[in-house]
C-alpha cells in the first residue's frame, strides 16, 4: 500500500510544488522555451505530463546549477537528444560530450599544434613588416 500512484497530468500548482519553482516562473519559461509547451484542459488550465516536468527540471538545472543564461539554455536545448534527457532523469547530471574528455596527452598535442601555428603566424607578421 506504500506505492505512490503516478498521475498522467499535473496542474501548474502541483508542478510548482514538485520543482520548487514559482508558477510565474513556469509561465515565463513557457514563453522563452518553445519546447516547453504544456497542454491545456477544457477549462483552459495548463496540464503538465511527466516529460514536461523532466524538461522543467533540466532547464532549472541549466539555469540555477550550471549558471547558463536563458540564451545559453536555449542553445543547449536545441542540441538536446532524448538520450541526454534520459541520462538526466536517471542521474540528475548532464552528459558531457565525448570530445570534452580529452586525456592529458591528447590535450598536450592540441596545445603543441596551437603553439606551432602561432609561431608560424608570428614569423609571417615579422617578415611582412620587413
Amino acid at each position: 500500500m506504500g506505492r505512490s500512484i503516478k498521475k498522467l497530468y499535473y496542474s501548474i500548482g502541483e508542478v510548482s510544488e514538485k520543482t520548487g519553482l514559482k508558477q510565474y516562473v513556469l509561465r515565463y519559461w513557457e514563453s522563452e522555451f518553445p519546447s516547453l509547451a504544456p497542454s491545456k484542459n477544457r477549462a483552459g488550465n495548463r496540464v503538465y505530463r511527466e516529460k514536461d516536468i523532466l524538461l522543467i527540471q533540466y532547464i532549472k538545472h541549466l539555469l540555477y546549477e550550471k549558471k547558463f543564461t536563458i540564451e545559453g539554455a536555449k542553445q543547449n536545448l536545441k542540441s538536446l537528444k532524448p538520450e541526454d534527457l534520459q541520462h538526466f532523469a536517471e542521474t540528475g547530471t548532464i552528459a558531457e560530450p565525448a570530445s570534452a574528455s580529452l586525456n592529458d596527452s591528447q590535450l598536450l598535442e592540441v596545445l603543441r599544434k596551437i603553439k606551432s601555428g602561432l609561431k608560424d603566424i608570428l614569423e609571417l607578421l615579422n617578415n611582412w613588416e620587413s
